[in-house]
């Protein structure tokens, strides 16, 4: 890599079900490159069949990052995402390979485009008690309320029963008076990657949702279940951030007896079709996306339309 030479990044988004998965590997093989994911879920060991990690044999050969980083009870952030991909963007690049970052992770893959700077806020821990009192007495609904106040577009992407992010937005709010949507300090003009953005879709919300229940069909089929219930055996209890993922949360309510089966994969599908739902409303905002509809594109269109960028016709 010549100094002062910024890595080229190809980043491919979309909602759940989409495809990225099997395009992003097309991408590799057509342009050298290797994969980073961008999947806040897929870094945990033990959790492969809820998150539709890529098996070995999916991945063609194609050299695969960002996954089985931690255990299920271990922490990981935003900013540590953000310090371990840059490790291996710049490791790729200085072996010649084209980075590939694939995944639906909103705000992973803005800490690559934006450069955010996650330098910690000082928290009043006195805000954090309140908070979780407050949780506890109103309830989740009222506590997501009090962030909607605070910060509407912090809230627009958590869900209103993550009471530990959404406390965490809220402390934030609350002890430094910024909210957190605007806390993160981003480089405007100066960016550390020559990066293009590339979303994959299905303007057919309908055909979209099917697509999501398919899949939720098949993560049965291969064994979700007992995948929970072996994360449960082995300690990892439901407060864990990991175990709130779709496809945990609501299976350990079956196993606790809260839900029946059908009720429990019912609401992984559910909650899957309002992931999706999120995660197209934040991309749309995002105007340096160029967009593929995957019903109306072949994948040769696409990889010749990522092709010009890659040559740097475009």
């Amino acid at each position: 890599m010549k100094t002062g030479e910024k890595p080229r990044l190809l980043i491919l988004v979309g909602p759940t079900a989409v495809g990225k998965t099997a395009f992003s590997i097309e991408c590799a093989k057509r342009f050298d490159g290797e994969i980073l994911s961008a999947d806040s879920m897929q870094i945990y060991r033990g959790m492969d069949i809820g998150t539709a990690k890529v098996t070995p044999e999916e991945m063609q050969g194609v050299p695969h990052y960002g996954l089985d980083l931690v255990d299920p009870d271990q922490p990981f952030t935003v900013a540590d995402f953000q310090k371990y991909a840059d490790g291996v963007i710049r490791d790729m690049h200085s072996r010649g390979k084209l980075p590939i970052v694939a995944g639906g992770t909103m705000l992973y893959v803005k800490a690559l485009t934006d450069h955010l700077d996650f330098t910690p806020v000082r928290i009043v821990p006195e805000v954090r008690d309140e908070l979780s009192a407050f949780a506890e007495r109103e309830g989740a609904a009222a506590l997501h309320k009090r962030l909607q106040e605070a910060d509407p577009k912090t809230a627009e992407r958590l869900h209103p029963n993550d009471t530990k992010r959404v406390i965490r937005a809220l402390e934030v709010y609350l002890s430094t008076g910024v909210p957190m949507s605007e806390s993160y300090q981003e480089e405007p003009t100066e960016t550390k990657y020559d990066h293009a953005v590339y979303g994959l879709s299905v303007e057919d919300r309908q055909v979209l949702y099917e697509r999501i229940n398919r899949r939720v069909d098949i993560m049965v089929e291969q064994g979700l279940l007992d995948e929970v219930r072996r994360l449960l055996d082995r300690g990892y209890h439901r407060d864990l951030q990991s175990m709130q993922a779709i496809g945990y949360k609501e299976i350990v309510d079956h196993l606790e007896g809260r839900l029946t089966y059908e009720e429990a994969v019912e609401a992984v599908k559910q909650g899957s079709r309002r992931y999706a739902k999120r995660q197209l409303s934040w991309w749309r905002r995002e105007t340096q996306i160029k967009w593929f509809d995957v019903m109306q594109t072949t994948s040769e269109h696409r990889l010749q339309e990522i092709e010009r960028w890659a040559a740097g016709i475009i």
